[in-house]
């Protein structure tokens, strides 16, 4: 079950937020602080005439895009109740996974969890979103691919989707990342052709700055979670747009062999740095280091990567020094 709160940053309620830090915080003067901070908040509706209500005061909410967001919304909700099933959270995208080859054991369990889930939501003044909420299957039994799953929540029967979106990954039912990869590699055949314009023979920019641009506009759009997908089989399917890029920056023609491109490019080659990400944020224990968790014991974290037991890379441009 992938969890939709409608506005949960706008929905967390301040006196509640204050007891939870004060749960958390044995200072009352740096709570005091943070309310301050979060709370004094005011606002005046104006109508088109000049008219204007009084001056209210906000009692819900914490301020988006802002740092303490994120880990005041983790605070907030860091009390779920607990569940049958397993819980992950990551700020305010909340997910329950609940495994079993039965399928009527694992609809009972969801239903009874998001039962659960839902009480403590309107105690706390939050709203589930009954559309956007959707359930999932991960199996590879391709005889069961087109059933869906019948969670209910409020005597309503919540979608399902067969290829979820979560974190900006689209997850399909055998975890393949098809999807995922093929609509990568859409974004990055248009990122490539205003790479060509800017590149043009006549009047375009320099290879220093077509390098630039490129580690800024392809790249990094490239390797947008890539721990999760990247040891995927269809990471073909982007390759070739990445190295039409490096062929944009050195000036390379069509013959020129693949492996070769990066060393020109002065750029890391792209499944060694995929694969240097996924090594770099994966500790010993298997947590991500950079994701915000939330403290409650029984909520993890949904954006776990597997241990790698083979090297990074074992090509030749691996012991290249790349600038």
């Amino acid at each position: 079950m992938f969890v939709d709160l409608i506005a949960a940053y706008d929905a967390v309620w301040h006196r509640g937020l204050t007891c939870k830090l004060l749960r958390l915080l044995p200072d009352r003067h740096m709570v005091h602080t943070i309310m301050e901070m979060v709370g004094n908040c005011s606002f005046t509706l104006t109508t088109g005439n000049g008219q204007r209500s009084r001056l209210q005061l906000l009692k819900n909410g914490v301020p988006q895009g802002s740092v303490l967001a994120p880990l005041l919304f983790n605070i907030y909700i860091s009390d779920l109740p607990t569940t049958i099933s397993r819980k992950y959270a990551c700020a305010d995208d909340l997910a329950i996974m609940h495994a079993d080859g039965d399928w009527q054991t694992v609809e009972g369990a969801l239903s009874k969890d998001m039962a659960t889930q839902g009480e403590y939501l309107q105690t706390w003044k939050l709203k589930l979103s009954t559309t956007k909420t959707v359930s999932a299957v991960f199996h590879l039994n391709n005889k069961e691919a087109k059933r869906e799953l019948k969670v209910n929540f409020n005597n309503e029967t919540l979608p399902s989707c067969s290829e979820p979106k979560c974190l900006g990954v689209t997850l399909d039912r055998s975890l393949t990342y098809r999807g995922q990869l093929e609509s990568l590699r859409k974004k990055l055949t248009t990122r490539v052709a205003l790479l060509r314009r800017v590149a043009d023979s006549s009047w375009g920019a320099g290879a220093t700055t077509l390098r630039t641009v490129t580690l800024a506009l392809v790249h990094s759009t490239a390797e947008y979670r890539a721990p999760v997908w990247c040891h995927s089989a269809h990471t073909r399917l982007i390759d070739p747009t990445i190295n039409d890029t490096l062929r944009i920056v050195t000036g390379c023609l069509r013959p020129t062999p693949a492996d070769n491109l990066p060393i020109f490019a002065g750029i890391q080659p792209a499944e060694l740095s995929r694969s240097g990400a996924t090594i770099s944020r994966t500790p010993c224990n298997g947590a991500w280091t950079s994701a915000p968790l939330s403290t409650h014991p029984s909520i993890e974290c949904c954006c776990t990567a597997p241990q790698i037991e083979t090297p990074i890379c074992t090509c030749r441009t691996a012991t290249h020094q790349f600038i």
